[in-house]
């Protein structure tokens, strides 16, 4: 029997009235800029729900992707991402297998990853209800069809946002955090700029389906803090709209915890949403086009482990604090205000031989023996300097200080959590010859690039925040460096080792089923 293959997708954003935190508790209000309290919602572009349903006769696969940060992520995030319930996986799943017999371990949902805050979609139970109705309607529209893949390279669009420091730190650059000294910058952490594609076409060779991978973090739509699906949006409408014939285009978050848009800290320049969406687009149509279709069969594989959970946040809070109290003694003897500084710093910037006032001065008072100039030269220097290190200092408690409610935040969640461990859903699908595997974390680029090495299938597809959400999963190496992915992370270095472990019996699994 021939592949069937089926797609529906439903609008599932919110309505436009209220305010966009309306969703998110008094508490969780701390960790949200004041100026986002009372925002009204508002709505650039639509978010979709999209289902595509795969049937080769003896079992049925169900791909959902959202347009939304996470899936199942209220009590993990303090309600800071409240906008998709905590039993949205369970409760959907449970309705899939009563209405339409597909099993539990044969559904995955995958979020986007969007970012505006607050608000995006409908109500919990029409999310339910409507993502339900878009998998009946996909199963309706089940018709045979072959599967290929293929992947192009796009290495234009992104930058790994966490920098190796020279003194052997990590500096992860945000829009909340000041960009580090570039002098103090040594290397950059990697990328993975495969795009990879799933192509599914019918039995004439019309495009019925393009499920397409791409590691990346949906912050260019955050600047305008409106809803929207951000540049996938774009890229899905490109793709859909040169392809023709009713094509639909599912968009699956890769590891991509770490990489950002390149232009993301430009502040001389808009966003680039829809050039990046174009571009990104073309990538995911060299694909499809190289990828040749043909008959094939699915086979499902899910494991859940148990990630230990952190144990060694205060020691690092502590740490902190002591480099707390270190800068804000360093920043005494600090005899500049930032207007005396900034006149004098381009002065001496601009002149250092002769700062203050004409060369004929300073070569008159030499002759005469007079040292006033060089005297005041001298003291100037070690003033402005010392106001220099003073701001250095000032940008590193800010960012200490950042880290330090994090972890705080993420330790009260451990707590109420009270549980050593924490549950996840790794799942291997194997279509043909390419593989998807998805887990609930942000995967960093490096876990991403090692799973696809250690894979030993032709393709392999990477979707992380899928089938709920864990935070950062950052690499063992990377906890001691500090950085933003390895301290807004609820997990415990061990979880690295639990994870490949996991996913090799999973690739041994499937390259067993034929």
């Amino acid at each position: 029997m021939s592949l069937l293959a089926g797609t529906a997708k439903v609008e599932i954003t919110c309505r436009e009235e209220g305010a966009a935190a309306y969703v998110v508790s008094e508490k969780t209000k701390a960790h949200i800029p004041r100026e986002l309290w009372d925002k009204k919602i508002a709505i650039d572009d639509p978010l979709y729900l999209k289902a595509l349903v795969l049937d080769d006769g003896s079992r049925k696969y169900v791909l959902i992707t959202m347009d939304v940060t996470a899936v199942g992520c209220r009590s993990i995030t303090q309600d800071i991402l409240g906008d998709s319930a905590d039993d949205f996986m369970p409760a959907l799943r449970k309705l899939l297998l009563a209405e339409t017999g597909i099993p539990e371990e044969s559904v995955t949902v995958s979020a986007s990853h969007t970012h505006p805050p607050g608000r995006l979609l409908c109500d919990d139970a029409e999310q339910l209800e409507k993502a339900v109705w878009a998998v009946q309607e996909a199963l309706q529209n089940l018709q045979p069809v072959n599967v290929g893949s293929a992947s192009a390279v796009q290495d234009s669009l992104t930058y790994n946002r966490t920098l190796m420091m020279k003194d052997g730190s990590d500096c992860t650059l945000r829009s909340c955090n000041p960009y580090p000294p570039d002098d103090e910058i040594e290397a950059m952490r990697p990328v993975d700029p495969e795009v990879g594609v799933l192509r599914v076409d019918r039995l004439d060779g019309t495009p019925l389906g393009v499920v397409y991978n791409f590691g990346c973090h949906l912050l260019i739509g955050n600047h305008t803090t409106n809803i929207t699906a951000d540049f996938p949006g774009v890229t899905s409408s490109h793709v859909e709209k040169v392809l023709g014939h009713g094509v639909m285009a599912f968009f699956l978050q890769g590891a991509g915890g770490d990489i950002s848009e390149i232009a993301q800290m430009d502040r001389e320049h808009p966003k680039w949403g829809p050039g990046f969406g174009m571009t990104l687009g073309q990538s995911v149509l060299e694909a499809h086009a190289a990828a040749m279709p043909s008959e094939v069969g699915i086979n499902i594989v899910s494991e859940t482990v148990q990630f230990p959970l952190r144990t060694d946040i205060s020691e690092k809070v502590a740490a902190l604090r002591r480099e707390q109290a270190e800068l804000m003694a360093s920043l005494r003897y600090t005899n500049l205000s930032f207007k005396t500084f900034l006149p004098l710093y381009l002065k001496y910037s601009l002149n250092p031989d002769f700062p203050l006032h004409s060369a004929y001065r300073y070569l008159r008072a030499k002759e005469s023996g007079e040292a006033g100039f060089r005297t005041l030269d001298s003291r100037n220097r070690r003033a402005i300097e010392k106001y220099l290190h003073s701001l250095k200092a000032m940008e590193k408690m800010a960012t200490n200080e950042e880290n330090i409610e994090t972890h705080l935040r993420h330790q009260e969640l451990i707590d109420v959590l009270g549980s050593p461990t924490v549950a996840a859903e790794i799942q291997g699908i194997r279509i043909g010859e390419t593989v998807l595997i998805s887990a609930p974390m942000e995967i960093l680029a490096e876990t991403g690039l090692r799973l696809k090495k250690s894979s030993p299938f032709s393709h392999t597809l990477v979707a992380s925040i899928s089938n709920g959400y864990l935070h950062y999963a950052p690499p063992a190496t990377y906890y001691a460096r500090g950085g933003y992915e390895a301290t807004e992370c609820l997990l415990a270095p061990k979880w690295e080792a639990i994870f490949h472990a996991a996913v090799e019996k999973i690739f041994e699994q499937l390259a067993r089923a034929r």
